[in-house]
């Protein structure tokens, strides 16, 4: 696919109607997409719903596409619930692959007929989304268990996508500084990366199991068992769970929910798996969530489809929390130190209006609940602050950012009345003594005892050789200065050479204008040897010259 036929496809699907469902600005867009809407009045107006319009062109172009979509539709602050309704059938009602085919891969990916495998096998999708689709089926020991079947043909898919994605960035970042401070052929590649690995379902087996462990004994998140035995790379077999889909918010209510607690919950969850575990879940749309309510009063998270999961370096990890913690207690001073000490705004940044365009965006969504943010507006001032600081976005924080987005979408429908910040203060207030406490302190230095003593009777040897190593370094850097120096006398001779000659040539220049003078005068005149003379006295000055 290229830009061209993607073009076709968005007026095939008539996108350029868009604009008047999502209330865009038209005036603000670029000059040529104004064109473009301004000559399509031209045709007739379409029938179909613009929510529906932009479903089925999201789903047509593929999985790249199907999660964009997937994204979108948790953002009901961004847009009507008709249009988030439309896009929600893409977490789970994408258009099924036949189940001949789902069969067909079971049995060659298992090596055994699926008779031998299933007890029953429920040949109709339980749920069908971009990258795979799900059937319920019966092992022969009786146990219920649901079967992921990856889609046919949806690597190549993939790629094709990833190619068109490449060039777009490659386009971007070739005309726009703004592209290039974004870093979008890097977030590129790690999306790649990230979505062929959900191709594997031996990676989201260990991924899943490792999650489970993690949660093993937490009233937060149950995962499902992985049965090993029934998985492969195109096949993963897990535990069947029941629980409420989270975007049946009516149907929790109803059901005696405890709405708080769950939102409470979800924000905990999130930063447990960040901080505490960093190995966190990062496709948390509604459609890989299900609610278990069997004590409506302690609801608790069943969390499906693991291929994507996102971690952070212990650096990246260790600056994102102390600037939690600065934004909890609104020290924007601090927040703009710690951006700087990171490099992800630039060193010559000044430090005071950073922060006052950090206080002035920042300030006026605490104390609110996520009913009364803005979200949109937000991020509008977040984006237009971070271009007039050139802050680089950082793309191994990217699942990071995607992931926040799913979990404050899913805040605002569970409990609008959330408050993000006095959720997430206390936890990241006992998380950071624990990191960085005295007691943490003294735990590390108490784990660090033995390789001490392991160390100590190196440390007459290692000392002497490191003064052997400072003075050979002394030495080589007066070597370095004394050939610094000569390098200087000499470009100071050469300097003075080079003045000499241009103010010789100069010189000569003069004499041999004055002597040829007569050939201007009289073009006619014989070759005196004056006359030569001055032609090679000419010819010397700009030897001279140019040479200088």
């Amino acid at each position: 696919m290229n830009l061209v036929s993607l073009g076709f496809k968005a007026l095939r699907y008539r996108l350029d109607t868009l604009h008047e469902d999502l209330d865009v600005e038209v005036h603000r867009l670029p000059a040529w997409l104004r064109g473009c809407i301004g000559l399509s009045k031209c045709l007739p107006r379409p029938k179909t719903a613009s929510a529906i319009r932009l479903r089925c062109f999201l789903e047509r172009l593929g999985p790249v596409a199907i999660k964009f979509g997937q994204l979108l539709s948790t953002r009901r602050d961004l847009m009507s619930d008709e249009m988030a309704d439309e896009l929600a059938k893409l977490q789970t009602q994408v258009t099924p692959f036949a189940s001949t085919l789902a069969i067909m891969r079971i049995e060659k990916s298992l090596g055994r007929p699926l008779g031998e495998i299933f007890e029953n096998f429920d040949e109709a999708p339980l749920a069908s989304a971009s990258v795979a689709q799900v059937h319920r089926a019966r092992l022969r020991d009786g146990t219920e268990v649901a079967i992921k079947v990856v889609r046919p043909g949806i690597r190549e898919r993939i790629e094709e996508q990833i190619v068109l994605m490449r060039r777009v960035a490659q386009l971007l970042e070739r005309h726009s500084s703004d592209a290039k401070r974004l870093h979008l052929m890097r977030v590129v590649d790690d999306y790649e990366t990230t979505i062929l690995a959900e191709l594997d379902m031996q990676q989201e087996a260990d991924n899943t199991i490792k999650l489970r462990h993690n949660f093993a004994s937490s009233p937060l998140l149950y995962v499902p068992k992985v049965y090993r035995e029934f998985s492969s790379r195109d096949v993963l077999t897990l535990e069947f769970v029941e629980g409420v889909p989270i975007s049946e918010v009516e149907r929790l209510k109803a059901l005696g929910t405890d709405m708080k607690k769950l939102a409470e919950r979800g924000v905990e969850t999130f930063f447990t798996q960040v901080f505490v575990h960093n190995f966190f879940h990062a496709d948390m749309h509604p459609g890989n969530i299900l609610i278990d309510v069997a004590n409506p009063s302690e609801p608790r998270y069943i969390a499906l489809d693991c291929a994507i999961i996102g971690q952070l370096g212990e650096i990246d990890r260790a600056y994102l929390a102390k600037n939690l913690m600065a934004f909890f207690r609104r020290d924007y001073k601090e927040v703009a130190r710690l951006l700087l000490e990171a490099r992800w705004a630039p060193a010559e940044t000044d430090a005071s209006a950073f922060e006052a365009i950090i206080r002035e965006v920042c300030e006026p969504v605490f104390q609110k609940p996520l009913s009364q943010i803005e979200f949109g507006k937000f991020l509008l001032d977040l984006f237009r602050s971070a271009r007039a600081f050139r802050l680089e976005l950082q793309p191994q924080l990217v699942l990071l950012q995607k992931t926040l987005l799913y979990v404050e979408g899913l805040g605002r429908r569970l409990y609008p009345e959330l408050d993000l910040w006095d959720t997430g203060k206390p936890f990241m207030e006992r998380w950071m003594a624990d990191q960085f406490g005295p007691a943490a302190s003294l735990t590390s230095l108490l784990g660090k005892l033995p390789e001490l003593f392991v160390s100590l009777p190196r440390l007459p040897a290692e000392i002497r050789d490191l003064r052997g190593e400072v003075h050979r370094l002394t030495n080589e850097v007066a070597d370095e200065r004394a050939r610094g120096r000569r390098l200087q006398r000499s470009g100071r001779s050469r300097h003075g050479n080079q003045a000499f000659a241009r103010i010789a040539g100069i010189a000569l220049l003069f004499f041999a204008g004055w002597s040829v003078s007569p050939l201007a005068v009289m073009p006619d005149a014989p070759d005196t040897p004056d006359t030569i003379a001055g032609l090679l006295t000419l010819a010397a000055g700009v030897y001279l010259i140019v040479r200088a």
